[in-house]
């Protein structure tokens, strides 16, 4: 078991009212079109795929795809739409549950790395993500950029959401690397529900020599799924990186 933490059934009811905005058309679409084409004619392996998000409409678009996932309530949400032939799920930790076979493409989406809140078992993730690529496939993650230049002097917390029914403010560790996000949500009755979750941020230069410590080598960067250029003032990014044929 890795040192993720792993969401129980209250939270996995809840997960896709909580992130609405995360299934709205105009965020999947963009991401399935670029994951469809990575995969080509090949099947894809996701890990950490949740609820199916993503994984759901990949396969819709005729690309195969099996999933790795900690957590069996969210695995259970996902069966209510999509059953194992459609849509295989192993439940394991991503970062050293196997499944068999070979697969043109590994992704992993929305920060979710970060959920691995040591660097080795980070490391281990990538590995297990060539582990499983045949030559010449590809491994892609998206990833936020951790907004530390907001971080004046002796401040520790930086506000993200700021929406009516959404707070959140994250704080920050800058020796270890940890962040906790704190997320607060107002329900339709009124009263304000107060969850968090802890992870360790990981740096575009970091995760390029975790993908070289497992034979991967970079081959492109976007800021978002739209394949928008990478810039100093990117707050996420879009990383493919391929094995080596």
């Amino acid at each position: 078991m890795t040192s993720s933490e792993v969401w129980d059934e209250e939270t996995a009811r809840r997960f896709e009212t909580d992130a609405a905005e995360e299934f709205a058309p105009e965020v999947v679409g963009p991401a399935v079109d670029l994951l469809a084409e990575l995969a080509g004619d090949g099947s894809a392996l996701e890990l950490a795929i949740g609820t199916g998000r993503m994984g759901i409409p990949l396969a819709a678009r005729g690309v195969p795809v099996t999933g790795i996932e900690l957590s069996e309530p969210m695995v259970a949400q996902l069966r209510t739409k999509a059953s194992e032939q459609e849509l295989p799920v192993v439940v394991g930790d991503m970062a050293t549950t196997t499944v068999p076979g070979e697969f043109s493409l590994v992704f992993l989406v929305w920060n979710t790395i970060s959920n691995l809140r040591t660097q080795a078992e980070q490391v281990a993730c990538f590995r297990n993500a060539a582990r499983h690529l045949r030559p010449g496939g590809r491994f892609v993650i998206e990833l936020w950029v951790p907004p530390l230049r907001r971080l004046p002097p002796g401040q520790t917390a930086v506000p993200i959401s700021l929406d009516e029914g959404h707070l959140v403010l994250d704080t920050y560790d800058v020796v270890t690397q940890e962040c906790t996000s704190h997320h607060y949500h107002r329900d339709p009755d009124g009263s304000v529900r107060h969850s968090s979750g802890s992870f360790r941020y990981i740096w575009p230069a970091e995760c390029d020599l975790m993908a070289q410590l497992a034979g991967l080598e970079l081959e492109s960067r976007f800021a978002g799924w739209d394949r928008s250029p990478f810039t100093a003032e990117s707050e996420s990014h879009v990383s493919v990186w391929r094995k080596p044929g």
